[in-house]
């Protein structure tokens, strides 16, 4: 199993700070992991992930590195972690997400999923035992198993069938990890994910069953797919009651920040989402303040740092009216210099929330700083 130590529980909420070890290194979470789908986290090289944003996990996925550059050059590479020059941890989706969001006439199968590439429309076949030996040529140092990934809405008997399937191929996942080895010599965990949709008996139904095939740690999968985000704060907090306390609890693609700080306060350990990338490369970005979109005019001539209260490479070398003349260029430094503004944003934001917790005041803290950062501030261009 993957164990937690814990070092605090917060004394009002299910929020928790604890650190789990890897061969490639110790985790501290809450964490944020930010989002290398293809073997790269987008505009960020791995110095300023390293130094400057100091993240502690990337996320790469199944589906993409299995597409490109695949399993032959991976292995030839010696795994992930040599081919792109990343020497912490890395954990891989399965890409069931992907199959069933990205890909074209896709067939669900009991024993798998046959869908075509979205990059050349080539068939291709995913069982449960063939993405756990990608994510063993990929070498990842947290794998998760394959499952299916419902839509919102989703009525009830789909739902129900789909936590079947996905306990099913569970069984699958796990056979598959314990009858193969790693590669590369460090050891791999394996994560089971929790589905149900928004339907809590089902949500039960999944982690008990989860909970009897015993996976190194557990993530909640099939939120944050359109439902109401306090139906979706409801959930997790229903959820994580019946996750192990001892292991990593993983919230799958979430998300703002504001949900993340809600989630840590339900229990929830390990985050991940494209959202800080995105948003930057759309140059929107977080701040202390809330939401700036680097595009207004208004900064035309704003020689003040992005965030004031950011301690990142962007803020400390350059200023609002250099980013807004970068983005109207369309110069490629923009994604760059917003992109590392907005991961740092998010790592300290958990960094942050782990101190809170340490000295008991996550709940005044949190409050206070979802007041702040969710708003949506000159959230508009004028361009």
């Amino acid at each position: 199993m993957l164990k937690l130590n814990i070092t605090a529980n917060d004394k009002f909420s299910k929020a928790r700070t604890g650190f789990f070890e890897t061969d490639h290194g110790k985790v501290e979470t809450p964490i944020f992991m930010p989002v290398g789908t293809q073997g790269t986290v987008k505009a960020v090289n791995q110095n300023f992930l390293e130094n400057d944003i100091q993240a502690q996990v990337v996320l790469s996925n199944t589906y993409h590195l299995y597409l490109r550059p695949g399993t032959e050059i991976l292995e030839q590479a010696g795994g992930l972690h040599n081919f792109m020059n990343w020497k912490k941890p890395i954990l891989t989706d399965s890409g069931g997400y992907q199959v069933f969001s990205l890909s074209e006439l896709r067939k669900l199968k009991s024993n798998g999923v046959e869908f075509r590439s979205h990059i050349d429309g080539s068939k291709h076949f995913f069982t449960p035992e063939k993405v756990i030996g990608i994510q063993r040529s990929i070498g990842s140092d947290i794998m998760m198993s394959l499952d299916e990934c419902t839509p919102y809405p989703c009525d009830y008997e789909y739902a129900k069938k789909s936590v079947q399937l996905t306990s099913d191929w569970a069984i699958l996942n796990k056979q598959a990890f314990e009858k193969s080895v790693p590669l590369y010599g460090h050891k791999q965990f394996l994560f089971g994910i929790v589905q149900g949709s928004i339907y809590k008996d089902l949500r039960e139904k999944s982690a008990t069953e989860l909970l009897k095939i015993d996976f190194d740690a557990y993530s909640i999968g099939g939120l944050a797919v359109g439902e109401p985000t306090d139906l979706m704060y409801e959930l997790v907090n229903f959820t994580t009651d019946f996750l192990p306390k001892d292991r990593p609890r993983y919230l799958m693609g979430v998300g703002r920040p504001e949900n993340i700080l809600e989630a840590i306060e339900r229990g929830v350990d390990m985050f991940d989402c494209v959202m800080p990338t995105r948003n930057a490369r759309n140059s929107n970005l977080f701040t202390s303040d809330g939401v700036l979109s680097m595009r207004n005019a208004r900064y035309r001539n704003d020689f003040n740092p992005v965030d004031e209260q950011c301690s990142c490479y962007t803020c400390k070398n350059f200023t609002r009216a250099y980013l807004r003349h970068l983005f109207i260029a369309g110069e490629i430094l923009a994604l760059e210099l917003a992109s590392i503004h907005n991961l740092h944003f998010y790592l300290n934001l958990v960094k942050e929330a782990r101190h809170q917790i340490n000295e008991g005041n996550f709940i005044n803290w949190k409050s206070k700083i979802i007041n702040k950062i969710s708003l949506n501030v000159n959230n508009k261009s004028e361009d």
